[in-house]
């Protein structure tokens, strides 16, 4: 019984913990919902809830005096509160991520994630935010139960299709250019590593090997006719298998001259064995055989 519990907590099928609340660190409902919502005493993730102010908060797209915002001032409003609140809160220690709501619900409009490196850097974080306000309104923050955003996030708002818009239930995490998150992640150390490592596991889809191929890439095939050329073992090439027959007339040609090549290191090992000839020599030698019997025969 007790492994069924914990299997389902926090799924759709436990019906005493609040999903959403479990996901995303904020329900619909409230202190009304029907389920439980178990507020974590400790957490490496704080949550400050309605914190951002976006400039169309009355209707997308259009300011307060109802004239059309331009996407670009909208964005560099997001970025300067963005730089804010990192700069303030960096100061308790390192930050894992910060994510910003995109949403338009009640719940999670403006909400603010942070995530610390360490639980104790953001239980100063909270001590210090306490009676703290910001452009004039109070900050509200508590821990969060949130600490994958994997399962907070709308994978179909990343893909640019969530037909819910801004009242979806999960995450829409509204995104910062990059120079300003190299600015401000870049600071900590294996910022650059953690990217690059994350660049390399990606592994490169059978579609853009095929066109990697097609523009001259070198692929599998290319890599067996490399082996096929470099098989002589000397690091010379060597152009298929007439190639190679001729490099390994050679090799048997030096180990002649050298006087057997391991047989003058001593006699122990086993002798290696003869040299077959060509075909063409063996005719040759076959056909001298048999004149040579004719003639014994003609004698006798």
């Amino acid at each position: 019984m007790a492994e069924h519990l914990a299997s389902i907590f926090g799924t759709e099928k436990d019906r005493v913990n609040c999903p959403f609340y479990f996901k995303i660190g904020a329900c619909r409902h409230g202190d009304r919902c029907s389920r439980l919502h178990n507020r974590p005493t400790i957490s490496p993730t704080l949550l400050l809830s309605n914190m951002y102010q976006r400039p169309d908060m009355i209707t997308p797209g259009v300011d307060a005096q109802g004239q059309p915002i331009d996407p670009k001032k909208s964005q560099e409003h997001f970025e300067d509160f963005y730089d804010d609140i990192f700069e303030e809160l960096g100061k308790f220690g390192e930050i894992e991520s910060l994510n910003i709501c995109d949403n338009l619900a009640d719940h999670m409009i403006g909400n603010v994630y942070v995530q610390f490196k360490e639980e104790d850097q953001a239980a100063a974080a909270l001590q210090a935010l306490q009676g703290r306000f910001y452009s004039g309104r109070p900050i509200i923050a508590d821990f969060s139960p949130v600490t994958d955003f994997r399962e907070a996030t709308c994978r179909q708002y990343e893909e640019n299709s969530c037909n819910r818009g801004g009242y979806c239930n999960f995450m829409h995490v509204k995104l910062i250019g990059r120079e300003l998150r190299r600015k401000l992640f870049g600071r900590y150390r294996g910022f650059r590593s953690k990217s690059r490592s994350r660049s390399r596991s990606r592994s490169r889809s059978p579609r853009r090997r095929r066109e990697r191929e097609g523009r001259g890439g070198r692929g599998d095939y290319h890599k067996e006719k490399d082996r096929e050329f470099y098989r002589g073992g000397n690091g010379r090439r060597v152009e298929g298998e007439r190639g190679l027959e001729r490099e390994r007339d050679r090799d048997r040609a030096r180990r002649d001259d050298d006087g057997g090549g391991r047989r003058r290191h001593g006699g122990s090992r086993r002798s290696r064995s003869p040299v077959r000839d060509g075909s063409e020599e063996r005719r040759a030698r076959i056909e001298q055989w048999n004149r040579e019997k004719e003639e014994k025969e003609e004698k006798e």
